[in-house]
């Protein structure tokens, strides 16, 4: 038999127009440890989905390509094919019954039993769980893996790792798991466990499951695997053993691609002294974008880049200074110290918005285009109306929110029919130019921006970022964009701002080469904004 577990060939996937892998081939020998690594958007989760069966991607069209395992097609199309098979997947979500013990979850849906005779008359349904084997079973399992775990604990009063381990433990278990997929299972531990679990992935593999580690924390990936695989834009950019490769290297792989059809920018250097936003110790409770402890320093007339992986922070800064969630800490504008939660108050003082949720936050869908752009500067500022009795009555001035509408329009070029089109009825990008028409009508002294390229083409990118480009250039707004897209914020801004784990890494000048942004995105330190960086 052939020492090859797992052979993916030839692996393409596009969702309807967009295509997210890219003709991938990866191989997986029996006991080694394949380390998956990427951006975020990369292609890996989609690259494990396929593999597993997951219905999403027959919902979507299916695949190209050829999946063999052991030197057999298959071709899942359910996770349960996947999982009789012998391939095992621990998600980044867990999928544990909180009520349940270890051990019951554990051994779930495949639990040991022992005669009664009810069974004879009603059949298994009745049969009697065997608790003692129940319990050595799930002992065995806790025990492969090398570590301290009660089967008898609940799980919700389980701490986060000890879940973790819980997952892992339930998957090696089953009697045929061969084949074992990691997904972040290291995010939710502390160092200590995480050392733990590379230990157990080690044990684990040496009794002849083959594993694929996928993680952002590279160190970790350097570590504990024998080859590294990076994906970037549904394309394998990098492929060697773990003790070829370094810490560099592997990042540059990851974040090293050029975005064509954007304006160079990153040789202009600017000096800015002046600070216009000030953030101390800064918290925000916003689900999936926790901010734990952010301090930073925004000068005037910057365009200042924040960058980071999904669900590490970055998100909640602006949603968090805007008032949208709650938060905590010390924030000044222009000298004065800003109120938290409430967002009236950012919005009076001169900071403006553009969500990353242009169609639940940023946009009212059944509106028209003019109305939308209008529409903050209407309710903060009192623009765009006609007052009468020494303003106790307010009307709207329909033919300034017309000119000013078209004038936006034009300058954004946003395609519609007409001024009062509904802006349901725009594509995407169009959207993101009335939701940024709409901060620029407020004429803002700050302007937050984020995710300004979200989903939309990239011909529709390159107008989006021109124009703030531009607002920057012409009328000296300071702008703070937040965005996924590395190299886009390369091209635009002067500075940019790397959150991991709820906190500022590092700061560097957007001229920084991209290898030194990607040590960052994967929890490297900046020493300081000149580019210094430690792992640690």
């Amino acid at each position: 038999m052939s020492s090859t577990l797992l052979k993916m060939q030839g692996i393409t996937k596009s969702f309807f127009e967009n295509k997210v892998l890219r003709n991938v081939n990866i191989t997986l020998e029996r006991g080694e440890i394949l380390g998956l690594v990427g951006e975020n958007g990369a292609g890996k989760s989609t690259l494990m989905n396929i593999l597993f069966g997951l219905p999403i991607i027959f919902e979507t069209g299916g695949f190209e390509g050829k999946i063999y395992l052991e030197d057999q097609e298959v071709r899942f199309t359910s996770p349960l094919q996947a999982l009789d098979a012998g391939i095992g997947m621990v998600h980044q979500e867990f999928s544990l019954i909180p009520g349940f013990t270890a051990a019951e979850n554990i051994v779930l849906n495949r639990e040991s039993t022992m005669y009664n005779f009810l069974v004879e008359i009603f059949g298994e349904r009745l049969a009697t769980l065997d608790y003692p084997k129940i319990k050595s079973r799930a002992t065995n399992a806790i025990g492969r893996l090398g570590l301290s775990l009660d089967p008898d604990m609940i799980v919700s009063e389980m701490p986060v790792g000890h879940k973790q381990f819980t997952e892992i433990a339930r998957e090696i278990e089953k009697e045929n798991t061969k084949l074992l997929v990691l997904d972040e299972p290291t995010a939710v531990l502390t160092e200590s466990e995480a050392k733990i679990l590379l230990d157990a992935m080690r044990r684990l593999a040496s009794q002849g499951i083959g594993i694929i580690f996928i993680s952002h924390r590279l160190q970790e990936v350097l570590e504990a695997c024998d080859r590294i695989v990076v994906l970037r834009d549904g394309e394998i950019t990098l492929e060697k053993k773990a003790n070829e490769t370094n810490l560099r290297e592997v990042a540059s792989a990851m974040v090293g691609r050029r975005i064509e059809g954007l304006t160079e920018r990153t040789g202009e250097e600017r000096a800015f002294t002046k600070p216009i936003l000030t953030i101390e110790h800064l918290w925000v409770d916003m689900p999936g974008e926790t901010v734990r402890d952010v301090n930073l320093e925004v000068y005037e007339g910057e365009i200042l880049g924040i960058g980071g992986l999904a669900g590490q922070g970055k998100l909640g800064i602006a949603n968090g200074i805007m008032g949208l969630f709650p938060a905590g800490g010390k924030v000044t504008f222009q000298g004065d110290e800003l109120p938290l939660n409430n967002p009236a108050v950012p919005l009076k003082k001169g900071i403006g918005f553009v969500s990353e949720d242009r169609r639940g936050v940023g946009l009212i869908l059944d509106e028209g285009i003019a109305f939308n752009i209008v529409f903050t500067a209407m309710q903060i500022h009192d623009a765009y109306l006609k007052t009468y009795l020494g303003g106790l009555v307010k009307w709207r001035n329909d033919q300034e929110i017309v000119k000013a509408a078209k004038q936006y329009i034009e300058m954004l070029a946003i395609r519609c029919v007409h001024e009062n089109q509904k802006v349901k009825e725009l594509s995407g990008g169009n959207q993101q130019k009335v939701c940024l028409a709409r901060a620029f009508a407020l004429d803002p002294k700050l302007l937050f921006v984020s995710e300004p390229t979200r989903g939309i083409d990239i011909g529709a990118k390159k107008l989006v970022l021109d124009m703030i480009y531009q607002r920057n250039r012409q009328h000296g707004t300071t702008i703070v964009v937040t965005s996924s897209e590395l190299e886009e914020m390369r091209a635009i801004c002067d500075r940019i701002a790397i959150v991991h784990e709820g906190k500022i890494a590092g700061i560097l000048p957007a001229s920084s080469d991209s290898s030194e942004f990607g040590l960052l995105l994967m929890g490297a330190k900046a020493s300081n904004e000149e580019g210094v960086i430690s792992v640690g």
